[in-house]
């Protein structure tokens, strides 16, 4: 079996050869269709009303991606061996399927974090002028373009295609584990816990002030703050600590997650790694960050506070926006008073 040499650092994987046989496929099935359950259940708790995002479309993308590879896999253990179109497919075609999604996925996570992260800053400061179809047009065709850029790099990579190769005839099927989330991952938590670290007394503080309240038929969560206080919106540090309540107050479970994972240092397959979970995960992260960097303009930019499906960041901004929220809505309950 021939694994990925140490000199080709570009793939960024990492290799681990698996001792289960080819035939014994039902597990991979099993891991896939659970895969797709999680998709469907977050895409199904995401927030309806939300504005559009390259991320959001990559999102449908990549869930429509591993209901590709299920049905591939599903149809090739069915009929076990078959010609279409002069191709014959046996259940190697399932291993080998299985490992070009996985480096696929494993490539994305860079530009698809950057890419939303452009798209996040050019939609706050609103320097592009397309119309809604037209934004929509353009996410579409960006989404399809990396798909087919980072494939076509996989595919036409020598190094990848010589491991791909070389476990043909072979009774074992490889998988492969991305850096790139792995250093994703432990940057997102190094930031966080330094912001948690530099604020952690506001952070107390504004927990146990906090208060759930309604606000235009939307129940939120409310930091009320004396009168005579100082509040301004182009005060990054006393941004800092709603941000990040409210960031943990709807990720705290993943974030727990990820720093098990970092630090029992666990091996996953990169075609598990890259899921719905994840990207809306670090797309919240990427969404706290854009406000924390542009927070002198979020007088005139409240609207772009529904960009995110999971995450209400209307809460960080209502006692900078409305000064007399406590007057004009009834608090529901009080959390600590």
């Amino acid at each position: 079996m021939t694994a990925l040499s140490s000199e080709n650092c570009s793939l960024q994987y990492q290799f681990h050869p698996s001792n289960q046989p080819l035939d014994v496929n039902c597990m991979l099935f099993l891991i896939i269709l659970g895969k797709i359950f999680l998709n469907i259940l977050t895409l199904g708790m995401r927030r309806k009303k939300t504005y559009q995002s390259f991320m959001e479309y990559f999102c449908i993308s990549l869930a429509l991606v591993d209901l590709l590879l299920l049905v591939n896999i599903s149809i090739i253990s069915c009929f076990r061996d078959f010609v279409l179109l002069g191709i014959r497919f046996t259940k190697y075609h399932i291993c080998l399927f299985t490992q070009i999604i996985s480096f696929t996925y494993g490539f994305l996570h860079y530009p698809v974090f950057l890419i939303a992260c452009v798209d996040y800053c050019l939609n706050f400061s609103k320097t592009t002028k397309l119309s809604s179809k037209g934004q929509k047009l353009f996410y579409f065709f960006t989404v399809i373009l990396i798909w087919i850029s980072v494939l076509a790099y996989v595919l036409g990579d020598p190094s990848i295609y010589q491991s791909l190769k070389a476990q043909n005839g072979f009774y074992q099927c490889p998988s492969y584990v991305s850096i790139q989330s792995y250093w994703l991952s432990l940057s997102m938590m190094v930031i966080l816990f330094v912001a948690f670290i530099t604020s952690w007394s506001e952070v107390i503080t504004l927990i146990r002030a906090m208060r759930i309240t309604s606000y235009v038929n939307e129940t939120i969560l409310y930091f009320p703050f004396s009168s005579h206080c100082s509040y301004t919106v182009n005060s990054k540090k006393t941004l800092l600590p709603k941000l990040i309540v409210c960031f943990l107050g709807t990720w705290l479970p993943f974030v727990l997650l990820q720093i098990v994972i970092l630090l029992l240092k666990v091996q996953i397959p990169a075609y598990v790694e890259m899921n719905i979970p994840w990207l809306y995960f670090g797309n919240s992260f990427l969404i706290a960050a854009v406000y924390w960097f542009n927070c002198d303009k979020l007088y005139l930019r409240d609207t772009v506070l529904l960009i995110d499906p999971f995450v209400n960041w209307k809460c960080c901004f209502i006692p900078l926006i409305i000064q007399n929220v406590e007057q004009t809505e009834k608090p529901v309950s009080i959390i600590i008073c």
